[in-house]
């Protein structure tokens, strides 16, 4: 069965991104960005919210026309274009849309199981709201945070608060040249 994978950079401090939805703090290199390639190229599907395809959409369809675009750049652009994106969205009309998108209104957890019961890679959970309400839902089956060495002191936090506790077990950890670590961790059943 596949998993439901909830993916974000963080500052130490616990932020995913500042005010104005600042992200000039993350320290992605190009070892990094292999290992991010590396992971979501097998993935089955991207899951996001509006705001996070709106922001991914905005660059990375064009990204590898850029003559400057470096190598793991333009590997990136080919894998976000090609890849199929579920985006959830109560403003943007439902249905097909650009970029091998399709537009949901609800999270609707039967169909996420149902999705999950496909074959295929897993799919790749982005954007903080959205990854709250699969939270709240008991639809999120592994955390990958990537922990940027940087305090950014305010900003939007990855977790909201919640009277829920999570049990959460550590499968992988991993330290790149750049000082990020990678925590991944998968649910504990009940």
């Amino acid at each position: 069965m596949r998993k439901i994978s909830y993916m974000m950079s963080v500052s130490l401090d616990g932020f995913l991104e500042g005010p104005d939805r600042d992200i000039s703090w993350h320290r992605v290199d190009d070892e990094l960005h292999q290992h991010m390639n590396d992971t979501l190229r097998p993935m089955g599907a991207f899951v996001d919210g509006r705001v996070t395809h709106e922001l991914m959409a905005g660059y990375w369809p064009t990204a590898d026309a850029d003559p400057d675009a470096s190598a793991v750049t333009a590997e990136f652009a080919a894998i976000w274009r090609d890849k199929p994106k579920i985006v959830y969205s109560r403003t943007l009309p439902a249905g097909p849309a650009e970029w091998n998108t399709t537009i949901v209104s609800e999270v609707v957890p039967e169909e996420l199981r149902a999705l999950k019961e496909q074959p295929g890679g897993d799919l790749c959970l982005g954007g903080a709201d959205l990854a709250a309400t699969f939270l709240r839902l008991d639809l999120v089956d592994e955390i990958k945070v990537y922990v940027h060495p940087v305090l950014i002191g305010r900003g939007k936090r990855m977790f909201p608060e919640t009277d829920t506790h999570t049990a959460l077990r550590l499968v992988e950890n991993h330290a790149f040249g750049n000082g990020v670590v990678l925590l991944r961790y998968e649910r504990v059943a009940p």
